[in-house]
């Protein structure tokens, strides 16, 4: 009988670890659902996307999901569950995949999660920081502090405020500096305070697989999806959402781009063409995020004997 029966202690900690989540993470157009779909049907798993977009319900060709025969071959957790109207946020995710792993792993071992969203994933692996709740009346006193003095008001204020985040925020992004001085409004301590506490990520084994292609290979291959998303219908789709065009949800790659061009301010060749220049971009911020946090088993995704090698070599069989 192996020791570990012995030790009440370490008996507990190996049955949380005995379900195993699998993480395929990448940037746009690199190969991760080809691969998350494989996995799923060798280790007998379901997928959880880890898509800050995918989970909208309306947006479909422009955010590149499964298709409908995809989806009824295997199942997905958090693909079509919210409405663009709807607000969702990474700690509102953070905590339903917490609720849906915890039924999930009651009758399977292994999970694949899947998505090119790095905080969602972060999120899973990691944990969120505890931010406190804030009034609206703070966040509605920023945003008008904003509207009449400017960004500038708000960077010298966060300066004063909280020098350190300060010095490591992106200044010029007015959302970011509302949420921190919001913070600091409600509760008189600093944002930075409220980050450097403790969080842990879900106590499951994970096994982080970060997809990578040659950089003219993966560009070829946006400029490409690019294509086929409006042979598909992705100006059409665009203009079934164009009267929700303001909602934070379709500040999109793909769906903003032509919402410019249903106004009349470029043509189809230009929105095109932005679409897949801002896709680029948005790939390697991707790959900037993902390398920046958490240690990866970096594969190209045609190497698929190889993952699943890694794979076999990291869940360990239960005894008979």
């Amino acid at each position: 009988m192996p020791i570990y029966l012995y030790l009440p202690n370490v008996s507990l900690l190996r049955q949380d670890k005995e379900k195993y989540i699998i993480i395929i993470a990448g940037p746009t157009a690199v190969g991760k659902t080809a691969l998350s779909f494989a996995l799923a049907t060798k280790y007998n798993a379901e997928i959880f996307s880890a898509d800050s977009r995918q989970v909208y319900k309306e947006m479909s060709i422009g955010t590149a999901k499964p298709t409908e025969s995809e989806l009824a071959q295997v199942k997905h957790h958090f693909i079509n569950n919210r409405s663009i109207q709807d607000g969702y946020s990474v700690g509102d995710y953070h905590n339903e995949i917490t609720e849906a792993l915890a039924t999930y792993f009651d009758t399977h071992d292994v999970a694949i999660l899947t998505g090119g969203t790095g905080m969602y994933i972060h999120a899973v692996r990691a944990g969120l920081n505890n931010y406190p709740t804030v009034s609206e009346e703070i966040v509605t006193d920023l945003e008008e502090t904003l509207r009449i003095g400017g960004i500038e008001m708000l960077q010298n204020e966060l300066e004063e405020s909280d020098p350190e985040y300060y010095d490591k925020v992106d200044i010029h992004n007015p959302a970011r500096l509302v949420r921190a001085l919001s913070v600091i409004h409600e509760t008189g301590e600093t944002f930075t305070s409220f980050q450097q506490k403790e969080k842990h990520g879900l106590p499951y084994t994970m096994i982080p697989i970060l997809l990578t292609r040659d950089r003219e290979e993966l560009y070829k291959r946006i400029d490409d999806r690019v294509h086929n998303m409006m042979k598909n219908g992705l100006l059409a789709e665009a203009r079934e959402l164009y009267n929700n065009r303001d909602l934070k949800s379709l500040q999109t790659v793909g769906y903003k781009e032509l919402m410019r061009h249903i106004s009349g301010t470029i043509d189809i060749v230009a929105a095109v063409e932005l679409i897949q220049r801002h896709s680029r971009r948005y790939a390697k911020r991707q790959m900037t995020w993902f390398r920046k946090y958490g240690e990866w088993h970096n594969f190209h995704p045609d190497d698929q004997t190889a993952i699943e090698a890694l794979v076999d070599q990291s869940i360990v069989k239960p005894n008979p």
